[in-house]
């Protein structure tokens, strides 16, 4: 089959280089650089370094040619894994420049993974250019990021957030750069709506009284995610907690929490010593899903929800939120990064608002009109916090009482109209508008690298400058009052 967007033959493909999370794996950089690999394999070559801690498979390289031609119906697919112990480091990667000549190095996932290639950046864009599938989580503006920013030729930024960022950051620099807006996409044949006339409905029903042991449960919150700090876990169950409380004991015992996440992690807390502590179970049915599922299980679990939840203080995007629209399930979340693009606020005209440095985002509540398919959570304290480096970012904080809020706005909701939002949900992440399904993100990531290859310019192999006082690293863009 030729007919696939951008198909290009093999032997006429430019090679890339991609440098992230194993695309075997389930993480969420994982997920998406599968979706991507597999969405332009007709138009380039993929040579992966996958990376994971202690990966189990390091020292091996794996092809997945074939899989790739039999998921996509081309016939001469080149995509081969090489997993490793780590992202990389330079030693590797001029090895693998000379080995397998790449086109170009294409990397995901947040800088502070990177800095060991960035410092070895003149000589590798001295032949080929870099490009970057980029995030940041939140203001004030990363200053400190502008030097990585410098290092790379292309900029594709997953939300509307970390394409301002990017350009207020590099300041003027920025039109030497390519720097496009590059949105998650996801696949609508892996999440779609499971509804009672759906030939699927009686697996739904099955694996609904499968996972919930309360036969009794009419209404399902949904959470799927890391534990870990950033992502809240403590404060979702206090949230459903209060949730429960505000409805009343009988009605909170036909509703149910499930958190498809590790009940217990390092990074995190200890759920299990959360849930016992603050909930009577008497009412409050919580109930985590911690084993591997596939994705036809995931998109039942979205599909068994009523509402899926996201409250972290910190967020590029929020991967389980898409996916649950493209299922046609209403959302919960925290307005912070990425997670505001899903939500899709609009301004007086009804455009679906941008952002820029008198308005840089909407976490303070500047916007209230936002898609049907949403409850959105306006933080209820911006605070600063950072380390060495990464010196400062907001930490969006939303109040567990609001959340309970926006939860019961959404069990308020006729099963008709909970239906009905969710599926304006799907009819938005598919749509041109949005750009957020897995075929419109692919033509994406293909336009862009095109349009990166024609413009790239080998860097020369030094320059000079003259010395003089250090610029200032100073935030250009509103704090307050916008």
């Amino acid at each position: 089959m030729t007919d696939k967007f951008g198909y290009i033959p093999k032997d006429e493909r430019k090679n890339v280089l991609l440098l992230c999370d194993d695309i075997r794996m389930h993480s969420g950089i994982a997920t998406m650089a599968r979706e991507f690999v597999v969405g332009t394999a007709q138009h380039f070559n993929w040579f992966q370094v996958g990376a994971a801690l202690q990966h189990p498979d390091a020292g091996k390289t794996f092809d997945l040619s074939q899989d790739i031609n039999n998921r996509t119906g081309i016939t001469d697919a080149s995509v081969k894994v090489m997993p490793n112990n780590g992202y990389g480091d330079t030693t590797l990667i001029r090895r693998l420049i000379k080995q397998e000549k790449p086109d170009a190095i294409f990397i995901f996932t947040d800088p502070r993974y990177w800095t060991w290639l960035f410092e070895i950046e003149r000589e590798i864009r001295s032949q080929i250019p870099i490009m970057w599938l980029n995030i940041w989580d939140d203001y004030p503006a990363p200053m400190y990021n502008k030097s990585y920013y410098n290092s790379v030729d292309v900029l594709m930024a997953i939300s509307k957030q970390t394409k301002n960022i990017n350009e207020l950051v590099l300041g003027e620099e920025a039109k030497n750069k390519l720097i496009k807006y590059v949105p998650h996409g996801i696949n609508s044949n892996d999440f779609f709506p499971i509804t009672k006339d759906h030939k699927l409905y009686p697996d739904l029903v099955k694996f609904k009284q499968d996972t919930i042991p309360n036969k009794d449960v009419e209404f399902v919150v949904y959470f799927n995610s890391r534990n870990i700090n950033r992502k809240r876990p403590g404060d979702v169950i206090l949230s459903y907690k209060f949730f429960c409380d505000r409805i009343g004991k009988e009605a909170a015992k036909k509703c149910a929490l499930v958190m498809h996440t590790a009940a217990v992690d390092q990074n995190g807390t200890d759920l299990r010593a959360v849930k016992e502590a603050l909930t009577d179970p008497e009412y409050v049915n919580i109930y985590f899903s911690q084993a591997k599922i596939n994705t036809a299980q995931m998109n039942m679990m979205y599909n068994m929800a009523d509402v899926t939840m996201l409250i972290s203080s910190n967020e590029g995007w929020g991967l389980s939120l898409t996916e649950s629209m493209m299922a046609g399930t209403m959302i919960v979340g925290a307005v912070t990064g990425g997670m505001q693009d899903q939500m899709r606020f609009e301004d007086g005209n009804g455009n679906w608002v941008d952002f820029s440095s008198d308005f840089p985002s909407n976490h303070r509540g500047t916007i209230k009109q936002c898609g049907d398919w949403v409850e959105p959570v306006f933080p209820s304290n911006i605070s600063l916090t950072g380390s060495p480096s990464t010196p400062y970012i907001f930490d969006d904080r939303v109040s567990s009482e609001d959340v309970a809020i926006a939860l019961e706005k959404v069990y308020n909701l006729s099963t008709e109209e909970r239906i009905k939002n969710g599926l304006k949900g799907r009819e938005w992440v598919t749509s041109d508008e949005s750009q957020m399904s897995a075929n419109t993100m692919c033509k994406n990531i293909i336009e862009v690298m095109d349009e990166g290859f024609k413009t790239f310019k080998p860097r020369p192999s030094f320059e000079i400058h003259k010395a003089g006082p250090r610029p200032l690293k100073k935030v250009t863009h509103k704090l307050t009052g916008y």
